[in-house]
């Protein structure tokens, strides 16, 4: 059986980790950038804007058996979402119908922006996705380009990456960030690492002919309160000052459940906060 080809779209941090771990499995890996000279190592390079209508000279000419759209948005605001993650699916789109290809499956890297709960409600698929930003609005509006493709589309809504490079939060606990105690402000976050893991399960769930679900949920094994968070990490970087300023409230309270990827066969290397954080100040990832 010759090896499954996927393109990449986006093939960027977290694009890049799926790469490396599909081209471990014997997959033929195309990934699309700007700048195809920091793709993984044995990633068919793909230049190309998704942002611009104009294909890129070196589209892969045969069969895509997947597709992965995986990109992020250049500009924060909502005509710099709807560029990034509507107008550059519609673009890859026109692609693959200029060249006749049509993937066994699309997945498409979402947002657990899309709910709008606020009260640390418990969310999983089923929950109502009302979005109380245009983040989360656009994000939904592209969902259903996904949907609608024509191609066997699954949507993966990753909650807050975290990872080597991504590392706010270590930086504003160092500088002693305070944040709100009572009521507990929960958070949902996923490592790079496993967030590339769960999209490499469901390719290969496809392949082997499982019946894929519409949407996963990408997000570790326990949402957990920001106040326990930060408190976790001041201890283990050993920080003892608070920041002068006053506590900082943010916006959204959720608890997101993975039960459906679990379900699937997907486990996280990293299941909370701890092991992940621990990872990364170790240099173990």
């Amino acid at each position: 059986m010759s090896a499954p080809t996927v393109l990449i779209a986006g093939c960027g941090d977290v694009g890049g980790r799926l790469a490396t771990q599909l081209l471990a499995a014997g997959w033929e890996v195309h990934g699309l950038r700007r700048d195809v000279s920091r793709l993984p190592a044995g990633v068919i390079g793909v230049a190309g804007d998704l942002f611009n209508k104009e294909c890129p000279a070196t589209w892969p000419i045969g069969a895509v058996d997947y597709l992965v759209y995986c990109a992020a948005a250049t500009d924060h605001d909502e005509a710099g979402y709807r560029a990034a993650y509507v107008q550059g699916l519609e673009h890859v789109l026109e692609w693959l119908g200029d060249y006749g290809q049509v993937p066994n499956r699309l997945l498409f890297v979402s947002s657990s922006s899309v709910y709008g709960q606020q009260e640390g409600e418990w969310v999983d698929e089923s929950s109502p996705a009302v979005a109380a930003g245009y983040s989360g609005r656009v994000m939904l509006e592209a969902e259903q380009l996904a949907l609608k493709s024509g191609i066997p589309a699954s949507v993966v809504r990753l909650t807050g990456i975290y990872g080597p490079g991504r590392e706010w939060l270590l930086t504003q606990v160092r500088r002693g960030y305070r944040v709100v105690v009572e009521p507990p402000l929960y958070a949902n976050r996923i490592h790079a690492d496993d967030a590339a893991g769960l999209m490499a399960c469901l390719l290969e769930a496809d392949r082997r002919g499982v019946a894929l679900d519409d949407v996963y949920i990408g997000v570790d094994d326990e949402p957990a309160a920001l106040a326990d968070v930060v408190g976790w990490l001041r201890e283990y970087l050993g920080v003892t000052e608070w920041a002068d300023n006053d506590s900082v409230r943010r916006t959204g309270s959720k608890r997101c459940s993975n039960a459906r990827a679990r379900a699937l066969g997907w486990t996280p290397m990293y299941p909370s906060f701890r092991e992940g954080y621990a990872a990364i100040l170790e240099g173990r990832c």
